[in-house]
């Protein structure tokens, strides 16, 4: 059994270039179903998020596509130059890709150290993998295992007690550093997915009572907007949204700036020189980054962020020896279930030949003794069973222990040998 993944996060992939190798949910699944048909066989997982693309992959097969191929085929997918991703994307294989992902999952590998949005985003993942019949046992453990890592560590550690997320760092670290108050304030908000509901929710915590939606889905626009008793508008009408707003949160999955510099510079003169507060939590980018240069806006788009999202960790850092702790404690446990996996066919193949045996000699010792009631014979029975069990004890009880060091492929040998077991 053998697990790989390789990937990058925004501590070593440019925004520019990360915005290039984002996956939406269709193109994920796309490059699921084309994994599959390259690598018959090998189960595989595909994580897209703001701040990190990276692809997990678990098979029978010793012969797995290595991190470097991974790197290929994530090049190939989204038609980036193989050149310029090897020097940004990094994987690994079997234990290391479980730490890893137990850390992922955890919170500690976000640029918010302990932000509680990546768990949402692992299990939209696996639950993608599941839809495109690309997920399997294997990854099936390693996913449930990381979901599990992932509670304890925020029910035994303080990593993540205080909510904190992008869209909390872009509202209390940000937009609070322009405006001091929040219920005079209009709120322009272009998307209408999870990142949109989250940053309104910390919007609405600081004040804000205006909130009008654009979505080019209506009814998602309308949804949202119901929810705090906003108001849904047309994108059509974008500029002169932008015309009247005081603060614009862009979270769309497009593929191009929603908002150009064009498309503000006409709702620039109707603004009255304004103060214009930009929130561009979107990857790629929904606000054409110049914008920023304009007389009175303050642009932050995610990587902006990263001072902030710093001094969160420096605050959270006491926090991380324990958190990681538990990542090693279940890295080892995993790992270990992984090995002893490995030892099935040895114990099944150990159990078959001791009951075929014993039932043998049970038909030899009861054709003897042909007396014998059904209630005689059952207690013979039983006493051969417990017998065989206990013999076979030590052993199985060595494979397990073994297994917790790692594959136990010395003891599994001679057990062949002792037992005359074939492959």
């Amino acid at each position: 059994m053998t697990l790989a993944f390789a990937g990058g996060t925004h501590r070593t992939v440019p925004l520019d270039l990360r915005e290039r190798l984002a996956f939406s949910a269709d193109q994920a699944a796309d490059a699921l179903r084309r994994f599959r048909d390259r690598f018959p066989g090998r189960e595989v997982v595909l994580l897209s998020t703001c701040n990190r693309v990276e692809l997990y992959t678990a098979g029978d097969d010793p012969a797995a596509p290595s991190p470097g191929q991974i790197v290929s085929f994530l090049a190939e997918c989204r038609g980036i130059d193989e050149h310029l991703l090897v020097p940004v994307l990094a994987g690994d294989r079997d234990e290391a890709v479980v730490r890893h992902l137990f850390s992922v999952a955890s919170g500690l590998d976000s640029m918010v150290l302990g932000e509680p949005q990546i768990l949402a985003q692992v299990k939209q993942a696996w639950a993608l993998a599941q839809d495109s019949r690309t997920a399997g046992p294997l990854t099936g453990d390693l996913f449930q295992a990381a979901l599990r890592t992932a509670k304890r560590v925020a029910s035994e550690t303080a990593l993540g007690r205080e909510r904190l997320s992008i869209p909390s760092v872009a509202v209390n670290d940000f937009a609070r550093g322009v405006f001091e108050r929040f219920d005079d304030k209009r709120v322009l908000l272009v998307g209408a997915g999870k990142m949109a509901r989250e940053t309104l929710r910390y919007l609405r915590e600081a004040g804000v009572r205006d909130v009008v939606v654009l979505n080019r889905t209506p009814a998602r626009a309308a949804a949202l907007a119901a929810e705090v008793a906003g108001r849904a508008g047309r994108l059509d009408d974008l500029v002169a949204e932008l015309a009247d707003a005081d603060l614009v949160v862009g979270t769309t999955g497009a593929s191009a700036p929603v908002v150009s510099l064009d498309a503000y510079r006409r709702a620039e003169p109707h603004r009255d020189g304004r103060p214009l507060v930009v929130l561009d939590l979107a990857v790629p980018r929904d606000f054409d980054p110049r914008i920023g240069d304009r007389p009175g806006v303050w642009l932050t788009a995610i990587d902006d962020l990263a001072a902030a999202c710093n001094a969160n960790r420096r605050s959270r850092q006491r926090e991380v020896p324990a958190a990681a702790a538990i990542v090693e404690e279940e890295a080892r446990r995993f790992m270990g279930d992984l090995h002893h996996r490995s030892t099935a066919p040895v114990i099944e193949q150990l159990r078959a030949g001791w009951s075929e045996t014993g039932d043998a000699e049970l038909e030899r010792l009861f054709r003897r003794l042909p007396g014998l009631d059904d209630a005689a014979r059952g207690e013979i029975r039983q006493a051969f069973e417990r017998y065989a069990a206990k013999l076979l004890h030590p052993p199985l009880k060595s494979l397990r222990t073994a297994s917790h060091s790692g594959p136990p492929h010395g003891l599994l040998d001679a057990l062949k040998r002792l037992f005359d077991l074939k492959d």
